[in-house]
């Protein structure tokens, strides 16, 4: 019997140890495609369409907060959620911060979107992965993907990776 018990102590203090988190899905994109002038161009035409068609996939998602960093292009692509939505703001985040981040997104109530870059975005979804291969730094032309993350309560994450087709 004692045996018993000093297992099953060990087994809650395990399980009481382990990481807990709000459980939520955060979804990581790249700006949509950018006009090819000036060093912090606005959206083209084609990325305009594309930032109303990611407020329309996530328009049934429970998104709470919103990051961008501080590009007109990726403010641009967050936009159209944040004006369906009331309650919704952008915040700006330090594209160089990757942990600062990855803490707020973590430790933050309620599902979340992130706006980022080609070269930039694949850190913050690595991050959430744990175990397989990681991803790799998006092309200049790949401006179609949408990593899910998905956060479960005690700590694990899965990191899918899609495209707005598949919505």
């Amino acid at each position: 019997m004692r045996n018993i018990i000093v297992v099953f102590a060990a087994l809650l203090f395990i399980f009481s140890c382990s990481p807990k988190q709000e459980p939520k899905t955060i979804y990581l994109v790249r700006h949509a495609e950018k006009q090819l002038v000036g060093d912090d161009p606005e959206l083209s035409v084609a990325g305009s369409a594309r930032a109303r068609k990611l407020a329309q996939i996530l328009a049934d998602q429970q998104i709470e907060h919103v990051f961008s960093t501080d590009f007109i292009r990726t403010k641009a692509t967050a936009q159209p959620l944040v004006d369906a939505q009331a309650s919704l703001s952008i915040e700006l985040y330090d594209v160089k911060k990757h942990d600062d981040l990855v803490k707020a997104l973590r430790n933050r109530k309620g599902n979340a979107l992130v706006v980022g870059h080609s070269n930039t975005i694949h850190h913050v979804a690595n991050y959430f992965v744990e175990s397989g291969d990681i991803f790799p730094e998006l092309e200049d032309i790949e401006y179609d993907f949408i990593f899910v993350v998905t956060l479960q309560k005690d700590g694990r994450s899965r990191v899918e990776r899609k495209v707005y087709k598949d919505f």
